[in-house]
């Protein structure tokens, strides 16, 4: 079954949980870059604040359609 996984500032990933999502609190670069490694292949669809996008942005470009990803609007 195909997951949606939300990463970034705990703030605003952790009510996702409640509709079914991962969450996964990172709230500094090493972290977000941790959580987005150890996304597994279940995960179809990432949720990235802002600050998280920033974090892998390189990485979100050498694997352009490894999944769905949305960015939260600031």
């Amino acid at each position: 079954m195909a997951h949606i996984a939300v990463i970034g500032e705990r703030a605003r990933v952790e009510g996702w949980a409640l509709g079914g999502a991962r969450a996964v609190p990172a709230d500094d670069p090493e972290e977000v870059r941790a959580a987005w490694e150890a996304l597994d292949d279940e995960v179809a669809v990432v949720v990235l604040t802002p600050e998280a996008a920033r974090c892998v942005e390189g990485e979100r470009e050498r694997h352009p359609g490894a999944v769905l990803i949305v960015v939260m609007p600031p």
